[in-house]
């Protein structure tokens, strides 16, 4: 049986470093954060948090310090290298060292892979992921396994696909590790050029049942779980192999008429034009309540690692 001792100072790296119970923990943790959220906490009064954002963001930055102040914590950090010391040449490691010393613990997120992993080795407090180049980003595949979960009661019998960007996008990479852990049907839409990583293929083509298809038209009817994402044009090395993707895939209301009534679509935001502001009002839209399980997930976090819970 899996118990909130397992998390205490625990760093979250990728989410290939949790077995299924621990998961299925951290999700009923973040069930129970659910009234929390909106009556707020002192079980983290004291604690600080910061935040190491070399690359831009809204959702998960604004997600991590909204969970802290929720609990009654506090948060510290900066969301652009250029207002840091890194400006001057100072490197991660340094940058770690420095922060640890003002903080709890710390959420970084860096352009290169691995380069949380690396910090996580000179921290003496808990490093979180929150993305790592193309490589992971654990925390949004948390939240979106809490977000399967709360819409469908149980992942277990799903069949889901991913949409877009599986070679560049690392929300997709640490989802479909995730849901190997579960009896589900993965299917993994995208065009040649952007198919899954290998590595990422082989770690769970042995898990779950894979099927791989450039035509989301095809296997639209059998979904449960459609899990969308954007093409990262910032990604691409070469802007003329971006320009051959862009726009591949469009959810509209055409392509939903074939889909089950009770479909979920899902998003780690921000969308570009791959889905149709149409569909935002049907009853498949679940993409900006994805927000709000963020919140409630990393609070379950925060909590778990920094020994709040019993």
């Amino acid at each position: 049986m899996v118990c909130a001792v397992e998390f205490r100072s625990r760093d979250i790296i990728s989410i290939k470093d949790f077995t299924r119970q621990e998961i299925d923990y951290i999700l009923e943790t973040a069930k129970a954060m659910e009234p929390l959220a909106k009556s707020g906490s002192d079980m983290l009064r004291g604690k600080l948090l910061a935040t190491l954002f070399f690359e831009p963001s809204t959702r998960t930055m604004l997600s991590f310090e909204s969970a802290m102040h929720r609990l009654g914590g506090s948060a510290i950090g900066f969301s652009e290298p250029g207002v840091s010391s890194v400006k001057k040449g100072e490197n991660l490691a340094d940058t770690v060292r420095v922060v640890e010393s003002y903080a709890d613990i710390l959420v970084l997120r860096h352009p290169l892979e691995g380069a949380a992993r690396l910090a996580a080795e000179f921290a003496s407090v808990p490093i979180i992921n929150a993305g790592s180049g193309a490589e992971e980003h654990p925390t949004q595949a948390l939240l979106d396994l809490y977000t399967m979960v709360k819409e469908k009661d149980a992942i277990d019998g799903l069949n889901v696909a991913l949409v877009g960007d599986l070679r560049y996008g690392r929300t997709v990479h640490s989802l479909s590790y995730a849901l190997s852990n579960y009896k589900v049907r993965l299917f993994l839409i995208s065009p040649e050029s952007l198919r899954m990583r290998r590595e990422v293929l082989e770690t769970v083509k042995g898990k779950m049942k894979v099927v791989e298809k450039t035509a989301l038209e095809e296997v639209i009817s059998e979904l449960d779980v459609l899990y969308v994402t954007r093409i990262q044009k910032e990604r691409f090395p070469d802007p003329a192999e971006y320009a051959k993707v862009k726009g591949v895939y469009k959810i509209d209301l055409n392509l939903l008429k074939d889909a089950k009534k009770d479909l979920i679509i899902l998003h780690p935001l921000p969308r570009v034009d791959e889905i149709a502001p149409e569909v935002d009002t049907t009853p498949h839209a679940r993409y900006f309540q994805q927000v709000w399980n963020g919140i409630v997930t990393r609070m379950a976090l925060l909590a778990l690692i920094l020994e709040a819970t019993e």
